[in-house]
């Protein structure tokens, strides 16, 4: 009889690690839309920066999940960190789905 283990989403364990502030959310969108709406404890470093913090981001609390408005910002800005030596980083995906993600699960 055959053992079978059951695959965990991985990105179930990032969003319940954010949700025990054992990680970090980085927004990637402009500052004006970051003070429009933010998901609570979001740290804002819109994408046209990012390179200037690297050293910064990568001594963030880890897993990184990174978001912008539809998730193609944070898709740039994850291969960027991720180019640059930063493992544990994730592309969150857009603002309103990845809210809905951290409030149903």
């Amino acid at each position: 009889m055959a053992n079978f283990a059951v695959e965990i989403n991985p990105m179930q364990n990032i969003i319940t690690a954010i949700k025990e502030n054992k990680g970090t959310l980085l927004d990637v969108r402009s500052q004006m839309e970051f003070e429009e709406e933010h998901i609570p404890n979001a740290v804002n470093i819109p994408l046209d920066t990012i390179e200037g913090f690297v050293s910064q981001i990568a001594a963030m609390p880890k897993p990184i999940l990174v978001y912008c408005l539809s998730g193609g910002r944070s898709g740039v800005a994850t291969s960027i960190l991720q180019q640059n030596g930063i493992e544990d980083v994730y592309n969150g995906g857009g603002i309103y789905n990845l809210l809905s993600l951290l409030n149903n699960n």
